[in-house]
């Protein structure tokens, strides 16, 4: 791999910070744009790094802030590019398939010839987190690693129960153009956004999800989830930890993908968190980061967390939700309510939605979105593909913590598609047929709850 030359476009900070444009080329010919983020003073060598990746449909100077802001003043030199199919690099978009994985061990191998040490660390968000485990997974030598809003499991964060948030697969489909991607992500594409036929989907997501491959990483490995994030929930980071094998911890964040706050007053306790999971295990400081502990930052944020020494306890609260009511058509709906007593509670863990129901016709999926009266953003939601005409199904809701206060009606909404709550709730966008029509029966809400609330 050969570096360019396109010194001139460096920029120093008022801190001495010197930001480095440059372009990298792959094995394959193809050139990536990049940056490195270098502290101020003289430097030493050989010294550690970081890699930064960027999200969806994002480029390499999304991160340089984070670079001047956060490691540039622990002193780590980094390197951020803008992936395949992004920004001015070329080649095709692969999320993070072989070809990425590939262009990140080069990235590795140049920018330890550039610090003169292999002690390198890797952060990543959303897409950027995919591309770190898939690193891990392959065999990248990074030594620490802070995956950040992103998944283990890309067929159930994209289409849990085998129904797609098509609504959200269109909109993260729309962020890279069509014409830049990689020729399996197109095959895939249509089934995924229809829910019609997810084989090809579900085969590119095999290719790009680590869940199989988690007891087997040993870098120790800093997660940081969002508590309300309906691409990738809870779960996904959860399973990681309880699989790794490594050193570990578990941060969750009022950051994420939509609906998350994303406050800016959070982002110095979490990407402080992360430069201390790097001294550590980087620079060997002993500063207790590296013990085993699950964070649940309050909401909204205070500048508070509580620690908990493992998976949070929660409690179940399950109520029956009576009645019989027929719906038909994409407009369709069913809507049943209960006050729930006790209180405040905060949602914690996997929560169900068991619905019995009868003469289903040409009605193949079933949407579930819970929320509280009077509210626009739902507490959480779920979706299933129906194949019988009647029975009993099971609706597994994402793993969201939101806290709703005593006393407090909550509104589960049923239905082919999320709009059923409300306009802008386009998680579920394919719906069922007009001449489509299914009779609900009794419904029973199982609620996960932590058992003590910690937000106020």
């Amino acid at each position: 791999m050969a570096l360019a030359l396109v010194w001139a476009a460096g920029a120093q900070s008022a801190g001495g910070t010197q930001v480095t444009q440059l372009t990298l080329t792959m094995s394959d010919g193809a050139k990536l744009a990049c940056s490195t983020t270098t502290p101020g003073g003289v430097p030493v060598t050989p010294r550690p790094g970081v890699i930064l990746f960027h999200g969806l449909g994002g480029k390499h100077e999304d991160m340089e802030p984070i670079a001047e802001q956060f490691f540039a003043p622990a002193g780590y030199e980094t390197l951020e590019c803008d992936a395949r199919g992004h920004g001015t690099s070329e080649g095709l978009f692969g999320l993070d398939g072989l070809r990425d994985v590939q262009d990140t061990q080069e990235l590795f191998n140049w920018f330890a010839g550039q610090l003169g040490d292999t002690n390198i660390g890797a952060l990543g968000i959303s897409l950027g987190g995919g591309a770190v485990w898939n690193a891990l997974t392959s065999g990248v030598p990074f030594k620490a690693a802070v995956p950040i809003i992103t998944w283990t499991n890309l067929l159930t964060a994209l289409a849990p129960q085998g129904l797609s948030k098509s609504g959200l697969v269109q909109y993260l489909a729309g962020l890279v153009p069509t014409s830049r991607w990689d020729p399996q992500l197109l095959a895939a594409s249509a089934g995924l956004a229809a829910s019609t036929d997810l084989t090809a989907a579900a085969a590119l997501s095999a290719s790009r999800s680590p869940v199989s491959k988690l007891p087997t990483i040993t870098t120790p490995t800093l997660l940081i989830q969002g508590r309300h994030d309906f691409l990738f929930d809870i779960d996904q980071a959860l399973a990681a930890y309880k699989s790794l094998h490594g050193p570990k911890r578990l941060y969750i964040g009022d950051l994420g993908h939509s609906p998350a706050a994303n406050p800016t007053a959070e982002q110095p306790t979490y990407f402080g968190e992360a430069v201390k999971w790097f001294n550590r295990f980087l620079d060997g400081a002993q500063n207790g980061i590296d013990k085993p502990q699950i964070e649940l930052a309050h909401d909204p944020w205070d500048g508070k967390t509580t620690l908990y020494s493992a998976v949070p306890p929660t409690t179940t609260i399950s109520v029956t939700l009576p009645g019989t009511s027929t719906m038909s058509g994409a407009l369709g709906k069913v809507v049943r309510s209960v006050r729930v007593t006790g209180g405040p509670h905060e949602t914690f863990g996997d929560s169900t939605v068991v619905v019995r129901y009868s003469g289903a016709k040409s009605w193949d999926r079933l949407v579930a979105v819970l929320a509280v009266a009077g509210t626009s953003t739902p507490i959480t939601a779920g979706g299933v593909k129906l194949t019988a005409a009647s029975g009993k199904v099971t609706i597994k809701l994402m793993d969201e913590a939101v806290r709703f206060a005593a006393g407090k009606k909550l509104v589960l909404y049923l239905s082919s598609t999320s709009l059923a709550q409300g306009p802008s709730d386009a998680l579920y966008l394919a719906a069922v047929q007009p001449d489509a029509a299914i009779t609900i029966d009794r419904v029973t809400l199982n609620l996960s709850v932590l058992k003590k609330a910690v937000s106020r």
